[in-house]
């Protein structure tokens, strides 16, 4: 049996503004819309509880039995351009942690304890009566380690325009160190492009220098051990740097101190776009990087990261992205193509 929930413009004004929290476990209250976003109870691949989000032009699950987990997001009638492990769908309860597929929420940096912190156990939800409407995901606290996660995913009123918040909360009662990291575990087949910052010529004489930052660097990258740069997945261009998924090849990954503000993922014709925040000043994890992407046979990560901040007990910290997807874009073979079939949609939006 599905549940259905709609939001409505008809509602008077007061209520359109009010911020008051619907909870929406096991009963649904219906309200009407002039443009539409349901939210609907679904089965998903042997899970019982799931969301499924939708305006009509696009739509999202995630779902309620382990996570949260965003593990669908794509165009009406399209293909989810999230990777599902198909073995691992549909369980829960696992001893070890599941990397499933799916959007997620992770503690950095990455360590051997609560980076892995189990979360095979159902999630709660509750929504707004805003408009658009928004969906809170709250899974168990993790007592171990004094860690409270949760998500907010609002989807706009039309198009694929979606706004992911990941919130942390310190629930112990000593303050730790941590940052926000959000991974998107992409399908199989697509090349991923990383905008590089505007070159500039070098100054030549001293006397040629505005200042000092004429002859600084502007940029960072992070190395793993198990990265060859010479690997052909990789390509470092002038404008762009693009690692494609290959099937026949193992674990590649660097993180950069990205500014440029989005990172693509091109895949059969659809294009997922991905939007975060370079906090100036911070101190980012993995030597001061707010991205990193990872790829092995299976999959490629696209990962944003928030600055360590030292989270007092009962403080919570936030860290958001934007997606939105693209379809009918043509394959790119060089920067030029990627300026005229990426770059240029990117920019429209």
């Amino acid at each position: 049996m599905r549940e259905s929930l709609s939001v409505s413009a008809r509602l008077v004004p007061s209520l359109v503004g009010a911020l008051g929290l619907l909870t929406v476990l096991g009963h649904v209250e219906p309200f009407q819309a002039q443009k539409t976003v349901t939210v609907e109870k679904i089965d998903y691949h042997g899970w019982k509880n799931n969301l499924r989000i939708s305006n009509g032009d696009a739509e999202l699950i995630v779902t309620l039995d382990v996570g949260p987990r965003v593990i669908s997001y794509k165009l009406a009638g399209g293909k989810n351009v999230f990777k599902n492990y198909e073995d691992q769908l549909g369980k829960a309860g696992e001893k070890e942690w599941q990397i499933r597929g799916g959007h997620r929420l992770w503690i950095g940096p990455e360590d051997l304890t609560r980076t892995y912190a189990l979360d095979n156990g159902p999630v709660e939800y509750k929504q707004t009566k805003s408009l658009p409407p928004q969906l809170i995901f709250t899974p168990t606290p993790d007592k171990e380690y004094g860690i409270q996660k949760s998500m907010k995913i609002v989807l706009a009123d039309q198009g694929s325009k979606v706004e992911v918040t990941h919130f942390i909360t310190n629930i112990g009662d000593k303050e730790t160190e941590l940052a926000p990291w959000a991974l998107s575990v992409m399908a199989p087949g697509g090349v991923e492009i990383i905008p590089l910052p505007d070159k500039r010529p070098h100054p030549g004489s001293v006397k040629n220098a505005r200042s000092p930052a004429d002859f600084a660097p502007n940029q960072l990258i992070s190395i793993w051990p198990f990265t060859d740069l010479g690997d052909g997945r990789w390509k470092f261009g002038s404008k762009y740097v693009t690692l494609r998924q290959d099937a026949k090849k193992g674990p590649t990954k660097i993180g950069l101190a990205h500014r440029a503000g989005w990172v693509g993922y091109l895949n059969d014709g659809m294009l997922f776009v991905k939007r975060f925040a370079y906090q100036e000043g911070k101190t980012y994890p993995d030597q001061g990087v707010n991205f990193e992407t990872f790829t092995n046979e299976d999959m490629l990560e696209i990962e944003s990261l928030g600055p360590l901040i030292k989270l007092a007990p009962g403080a919570t910290v936030e860290h958001k992205e934007t997606w939105e997807l693209f379809k009918g874009v043509e394959a790119v073979k060089n920067e030029e193509e990627i300026d005229k079939n990426v770059k240029a949609k990117v920019a429209e939006n």
